[in-house]
């Protein structure tokens, strides 16, 4: 192998396919299996091998470390992550995404797997790094349902559209973490009502 070694990917950032794709989504799987059940400082790289059925070696060699497991899980869960939903209104796209955070953070694997992680980013640089690009990618996403509500004078221009998808997935977060319970559904529409009546009165317009 030639290159500078300074420059070499950093573990769990290289995205493999054929055989390696496998072990590679076994191994994710495993990860986010522990961080659900234990919490991200029982995450041990052994046992998510063993429970992958990978060998040890080629778990270390590729992630190196847990935070680079989850790293690699992050980015895993960003791309794999259900695309935005469309239905030509302000009010039903943003009811289409806190329907979807709502059954994320109410299920039984995610909604535990999430408080790890968040838990971890509060002590551990690198994971909330992660953390921060897997919900960059996913405002990102849904912004254009933004965009199209500013187009059709649903919403004021200079709209900032990743601030209206934040207001929407913010109380529901902060609900789960504040009380240790899943957001209801109930709890998804309120927050879209109230990130719609913010937005049409002109709180995220910006410049």
């Amino acid at each position: 192998m030639t290159g500078n070694p300074s420059q070499a990917p950093e573990p769990g950032t290289l995205r493999p396919g054929g055989r390696t794709a496998r072990v590679r989504a076994a191994v994710l799987e495993a990860a986010g299996d522990v961080l659900a059940e234990h919490g991200f400082d029982r995450l041990d790289l052994a046992d998510v091998a063993r429970r992958a059925d990978v060998g040890k070696t080629t778990v270390y060699r590729r992630w190196g470390t847990p935070t680079g497991l989850v790293t690699d899980l992050l980015d895993h869960m960003a791309q794999e992550s259900v695309p935005r939903t469309e239905t030509g209104t302000l009010h039903g796209d943003l009811t289409a995404n806190a329907h979807l955070v709502h059954r994320t953070l109410s299920d039984p694997r995610q909604g535990p797997l999430f408080r790890a992680v968040i838990a971890a980013a509060t002590c551990d640089p690198r994971t909330a790094t992660a953390l921060s690009r897997f919900y960059e990618v996913r405002v990102a996403e849904w912004a254009p349902c933004v965009e199209a509500a500013v187009t059709r004078a649903e919403l004021p221009p200079g709209t900032d559209p990743s601030n209206v998808i934040r207001a929407v997935s913010a109380p529901l977060y902060y609900h789960l973490l504040t009380t240790g319970t899943p957001p209801t559904e109930a709890d998804a529409d309120r927050a879209v009502a109230a990130a719609v009546a913010a937005g049409v009165a002109g709180v995220f317009v910006v410049g």
